[in-house]
């Protein structure tokens, strides 16, 4: 299993966005491939980095990132 993350270019970086999973809205952070696999099997995904207006962070896939209007 690699430890090898990988930052990934957006066009909504440092910009409002909302999660549509959990309708929650911040400023997107950054965008990662990371290995979210558990054990054995690698499974790599882009996870966007959303910070929220508590100043806390919290991760979603990148599919579920919008524009917030």
């Amino acid at each position: 299993m690699s430890d090898r993350y990988e930052y990934v270019p957006h066009r909504l970086l440092r910009r409002r966005v909302r999660d549509i999973a959990s309708g929650v809205e911040g400023e997107l952070m950054a965008v990662v491939n990371e290995n979210v696999s558990g054990a054995g099997v690698e499974r790599w995904m882009e996870l966007a980095y959303i910070r929220a207006a508590s100043g806390r962070e919290f991760t979603t896939s990148v599919a579920n990132v919008e524009p917030a209007c």
